[in-house]
């Protein structure tokens, strides 16, 4: 039976990624030896490295004077780093919280200095995104999350701080068309967009950095990794010919635009039959719900066993909502067929027909 994988990461990715992946495994280049066995220094490597590198600010638009890495740690580290590379010494940080990743975010950065909480909506399960909040003008920098995978809400319009504007984009990067040189700085764990768990993508604008007055140890300095060209030591290798190859796939389909226009009419689907059908709701506020995160409930708790058993028999995986809020959760990123959101649909419409 095909598997329909709503996981919210590690998530699906496209079938013809997954094939070259495996092959290069086996045999990468006709090297007659595979990807992860080969020196990263090596010719054959670098030149993943570099094209994947290039296609991200291809894909993304990016004037000069932005620097494109593939780190590890996963973006729970660059909750850290972003402090230690933007946060000077006596400085300030503002962050807004809209989820458990922002709220870790902040966590980190309190360790090095000062920060303020612009907004939160932790007061309703941060089922809604904060608006009308304002970010101090004395601030190194503001912090936010794109987009909230637990809670399924999405930042639509983005602020303009005095000072630099950094951006936790790990759930729905490469999904939706902006102007992303408004940022200063981007970081997104791979594993939602862009490849396999293991590798993170940071981009960042030269000119921000060096300014912190702190002696930043060596693995967490942006700059030395700059200067290595993502190769301080040795990267994740696998992760980031997956996410090259993912990158390559994206373009191929016609860049951000056209991903875009798919993921709005997947995400269109879905939420129209959580409006429609009286045997479910919606958990975040309508005028922040996700592209790429789905998060509904039953409108009647006893219903899951019904619900449960009809998604089950359908394929479906990985819908099962986050323990911190219940219910379900779709996640429809980039790689996510329509034909699997028309399924789960069914499903619903299933459970209301058998209901009913």
């Amino acid at each position: 039976m095909k598997k329909h994988n709503f996981s919210a990461g590690p998530c699906i990715l496209p079938q013809e990624v997954l094939k070259k992946a495996a092959e290069a495994v086996e045999n990468f280049n006709d090297l007659n030896l595979s990807l992860i066995e080969i020196s990263h220094r090596s010719k054959d490597f670098v030149d993943v490295m570099e094209k994947a590198r290039s296609l991200v600010k291809e894909l993304l638009k990016l004037p000069e004077g932005y620097s494109v890495l593939f780190l590890g740690g996963g973006a729970s580290l660059e909750f850290l780093m972003t402090a230690y590379n933007l946060l000077k010494v006596d400085g300030k940080a503002a962050y807004l919280d809209t989820g458990a990743w922002a709220n870790k975010a902040v966590k980190e950065a309190k360790l090095l200095g000062e920060v303020d909480v612009v907004a939160s909506s932790k007061d309703k399960t941060y089922n809604y995104i904060p608006k009308n909040y304002t970010i101090p003008a004395d601030a190194d920098y503001f912090h936010c999350t794109s987009n909230n995978t637990i809670y399924g809400t999405q930042i639509k319009d983005f602020p303009k701080p005095e000072g630099l504007l950094v951006c936790d984009m790990s759930s729905d990067i490469f999904s939706r068309e902006m102007d992303f040189s408004q940022f200063d700085m981007i970081y997104a764990g791979a594993q939602k967009n862009m490849g396999p768990a293991g590798t993170t993508l940071v981009v960042v604008k030269d000119e921000i950095l060096g300014k912190t007055g702190r002696t930043i140890p060596s693995m967490l300095d942006y700059q030395v990794h700059i200067s290595k060209d993502s190769m301080f030591n040795t990267p994740p290798v696998f992760p980031v010919y997956v996410s090259m190859l993912t990158l390559e796939w994206m373009k191929e389909l016609g860049g951000i635009a056209a991903i875009e226009k798919l993921n709005e009419a997947k995400a269109a689907i879905l939420y129209a039959e959580i409006d429609r059908n009286p045997y479910f709701k919606g958990f975040a506020e309508v005028e922040d719900r996700s592209l790429m995160n789905v998060t509904f409930n039953l409108t009647n708790e006893d219903d899951k066993e019904a619900f449960d058993k009809i998604w089950n028999a359908a394929g479906i995986s990985g819908i099962k909502g986050h323990r911190s809020v219940g219910g379900y959760r779709a996640s429809i990123y980039n790689a996510m067929p329509i034909e699997s959101v028309q399924v789960l649909v069914d499903a619903m419409q299933q459970l209301e027909k058998q209901l009913s």
